[in-house]
């Protein structure tokens, strides 16, 4: 965490966690990263979702879904404070998609678009073994 000149606690981007691409060929898709050397963690070639590292690196892959013909994917920052960020952007006053949330897979998160209209997701592990 920081603190502003005007003494507020802020939080701060701390890597990029991930970024998640379209793709219209699942296995052919997961079949190239794997030869470049990422390991699966979830999904595989049957799948709709998948998601594979190499080390702290993540790469998620999602099957082109005709109904959001405009979405590319998604770049996913782990930040020291996911609702203290979701704060200072409200504050800021811009508009996210989400609000602060625990996922299923064991992060917390939430969504906003930059004014580019590229996704943003902004996370935090919900337990400490990164």
């Amino acid at each position: 965490m920081m603190v502003d000149d005007s003494g507020k606690t802020k939080s701060h981007i701390e890597s990029i966690s991930a970024i998640t691409l379209v793709t219209a060929d699942m296995a052919t898709s997961v079949a190239f990263y794997k030869a470049l050397g990422m390991k699966l963690r979830f999904g595989g070639e049957l799948s709709s979702f998948t998601s594979l590292h190499a080390g702290t690196c993540h790469v998620n892959l999602v099957v082109n879904d005709r109904e959001r013909s405009d979405f590319w994917g998604r770049v996913i920052f782990y930040v020291d404070d996911v609702d203290t960020l979701y704060e200072q952007i409200l504050t800021a006053g811009y508009a996210t998609e989400t609000k602060p949330a625990d996922a299923n897979w064991g992060e917390r998160y939430f969504h906003i678009r930059d004014p580019d209209n590229h996704e943003l997701s902004f996370a935090r592990l919900l337990h400490s073994n990164r």
